[in-house]
């Protein structure tokens, strides 16, 4: 090629770039710098979005500030909501505030059908939240009365070294029976977690985790909201038949939670048309992240691992990632009324207790193997051949003990809600009756459900089931149809 240059203008070019340095023009040819412009540096930004690039603190500036008064519940914040779980209870004692979080063994029912041995706070499994505001003076008594070492670790928060709870290296063991202190002043505000950080794989995997929410001292108008939500989301590895979770799985969970329940069994998020309303999502799982999805609204994210977003940076999602270890703030106005589901997108995250070692039957025809082998299994069936989804067979097959494989609900309209794990429903009706009571199914105005559509409608619009599908054919837009009568209008929630 013309263009292509040689060994020895190669070396020369190397020895120019040796003396002084080459610039590369658009045409893609070495210039030396005697016959062009000396290069420019691009400019570095001095500041992003109103803030200097570089913070003054990123630990959250000196630790010995005068505390501010306790911020009291109704009085400076707005109480989150935890769905199956609790906020902790607290005293005031000569300006703190003393909580007193209990680590102990659980028996935690998953659902009605799943229990299983956990590990908790306060008689909970992954729905035990402190909850504080910024710039108090917090206490926090921690007792262990497990029969192993622990300690707690405030995730994500601003605090002396001496107070992280890191078990061996940051304070000595908190000891089965002993009691340990924490102590500091808030000096942040946002969503954060707290958890075991000694033994974390098999702690966490029992269950010690949960959320810390710290409410701003001078909220803006906007940080006010009508619903804030704490769920809190986790997975967990419970062997068919067992009752206590498998801690050294390292990745084919089959129980996944929120707030430690798994649907039908996870509370409803109930809300008011028109609710401006805060989700604040939690992982402390072992491995998976969670696209969190929303379905009939978008939402903004507006914080993320206790950080709030400045809103030039916040962005619209239907769906919000939360990965291990972090925390994500949405927030959106609930102004469609209906029952919305909201879950994780990972669609093996859905189901309860999957057989992850099952083979893949999916247009296996069994024949007559029941027959064959009910002599020697009575109650064996196939299944599996035409998907996973098995209705309300799942609830009456027979399975081992303490197991809710592929257990949902049956929906307002008499078919089974084929989800599990990590789905719960967001409740939206123009009135509301008390926010902590099932509003029960949503009833659809006529004409916007989904229903089997008649012979009339297909014959209007021209569909014909039964022809070829060959894709590709539109018939001329300008071709006339008839339309047929009008069909009377029936109730959504009446099966055809």
């Amino acid at each position: 090629m013309a263009n292509r240059l040689s060994r020895r203008q190669l070396l020369g070019i190397g020895a120019a770039s040796l003396a002084g340095g080459v610039v590369w023009p658009n045409e893609g040819h070495p210039t030396s710098q005697s016959s062009a412009g000396r290069y420019k540096p691009a400019a570095q930004p001095k500041s992003q979005g109103g803030r200097p690039y570089w913070q003054k603190t990123y630990s959250g500036g000196p630790l010995d500030v005068t505390p501010l008064p306790p911020g009291l519940p109704g009085e400076h914040y707005r109480p989150v909501v935890v769905p199956n779980g609790a906020a902790l209870p607290f005293r005031v004692v000569d300006g703190v505030k003393v909580f007193h979080v209990i680590a102990e063994e659980v028996d935690h029912a998953f659902d009605s059908g799943l229990r299983a041995h956990c590990w908790g706070y306060n008689g909970r499994v992954n729905s035990t939240v402190i909850e504080a505001v910024e710039g108090e003076r917090i206490r926090i008594y921690v007792t262990n009365r497990l029969s192993v070492p622990t300690s707690t670790h405030w995730h994500g928060i601003y605090l002396p070294n001496g107070m992280d709870g890191v078990g061996g290296l940051t304070q000595p063991y908190i000891k089965a029976g002993e009691t340990a202190k924490y102590e500091w002043t808030l000096r942040q505000y946002g969503s954060f977690m707290f958890h075991s950080h000694h033994d974390e794989m098999t702690q966490m995997g029992m269950g010690l985790i949960g959320m810390f929410i710290v409410h701003p001292r001078n909220p803006s108008p906007e940080y006010r909201v009508d619903r804030d939500f704490s769920l809190m989301v986790s997975e967990w590895s419970v062997k068919a038949g067992t009752a206590r979770p498998n801690t050294v799985e390292p990745s084919d969970f089959n129980v996944l939670t929120i707030n430690g329940k798994v649907f039908p069994s996870t509370a409803p998020l109930v809300c008011k048309t028109g609710d401006r309303v805060r989700l604040r999502l939690g992982n402390l799982g072992a491995t998976d992240h969670h696209p969190m999805h929303i379905h009939g609204h978008h939402f903004r994210i507006t914080a993320t691992d206790g950080e709030y977003i400045p809103l030039s940076a916040q962005w619209p999602e239907t769906t919000a990632l939360v990965a291990v270890g972090q925390t994500r703030n949405i927030e959106l106005i609930t102004d469609a009324p209906g029952d919305w589901a909201f879950h994780c997108h990972m669609t093996h995250h859905v189901m309860n207790q999957m057989g992850h070692e099952f083979p893949n039957m999916v247009g296996m025809k069994p024949g007559d193997l029941n027959e064959k082998i009910r002599p020697l299994l009575p109650a064996y069936m196939t299944h599996g051949q035409t998907g996973m989804d098995m209705g309300k067979m799942a609830e009456v097959m027979p399975y081992p003990r303490n197991t809710i494989s592929m257990k949902g609900a049956t929906g307002p309209f008499g078919d089974y809600i084929s989800m599990g794990g990590l789905f719960t429903i967001v409740k939206v009706r123009d009135r509301v009756a008390s926010y902590d009571e099932d509003p029960g199914w949503y009833q659809h105005p006529p004409g916007t459900v989904a229903l089997k559509a008649s012979d009339a409608e297909l014959a209007r619009d021209g569909i014909n089931v039964n022809e070829p599908s060959t894709g590709g054919r539109q018939s001329a837009p300008d071709a006339p149809t008839k339309t047929p009568a009008a069909e009377p209008q029936m109730d959504p929630h009446k099966r055809r």
